[in-house]
């Protein structure tokens, strides 16, 4: 199964991969999450290092990473999934996750051509509000989700309660798609 698990920052996409990857193993399947942006977190890591100024681990500076992304696909539009999709051919686990598609045009037709379904995390905004700000990141942008309706999901699940009701809205996905 190939997975990429979309939605706004702060609905819990990556907590949603997590559950995932756990009811995957205890399935006795093998579980990976491969990331688009991973190019764009090397290069973030990169400036701040050369800036000297630390970036704590996990803090994402979003003005950045949506510059670094304009730029690489100015060079070529191609670049981040291409770089994605040769860290997939690596993968040789049973599950594959990806908790990071946001462009529509290139990245979600590669994915979808490569075998990857969708799953939309929703969230009411005062519950994404509040988890943004405990995350604590640098900066915060949202135009590189703007056209994010245009990937269709195959599946949505709302994360704006509890995380005991999203991990049993979660566990009832994963049966349901495996």
């Amino acid at each position: 199964m190939r997975l990429s698990i979309i939605g706004l920052a702060g609905c819990g996409k990556s907590t949603t991969a997590a559950l995932i990857g756990e009811f995957v193993a205890e399935l006795g399947l093998t579980c990976a999450t491969v990331k688009l942006a991973k190019p764009l977190y090397d290069l973030q890591a990169s400036v701040y290092r050369v800036s000297g100024v630390a970036l704590a681990a996990g803090v994402q500076d979003q003005v950045l990473m949506e510059a670094l992304a304009d730029a690489l696909r100015r060079v070529n539009p191609r670049s981040l999934a291409d770089d994605f999709l040769a860290r997939l051919a690596r993968t040789t686990a049973d599950v594959v996750l990806n908790d990071d598609l946001r462009d529509p045009y290139v990245d979600a037709v590669a994915l979808r051509d490569n075998g990857f379904r969708v799953l939309r995390v929703t969230a009411a905004a005062e519950v994404r509000e509040k988890r943004l700000a405990l995350r604590g990141d640098a900066s915060r942008a949202d135009r590189s989700t703007e056209a994010l309706d245009l990937i269709h999901p195959d599946a949505v699940v709302d994360n704006s309660a509890s995380l005991a009701e999203h991990r049993d809205a979660v566990r009832e996905f994963v049966r349901g798609w495996l």
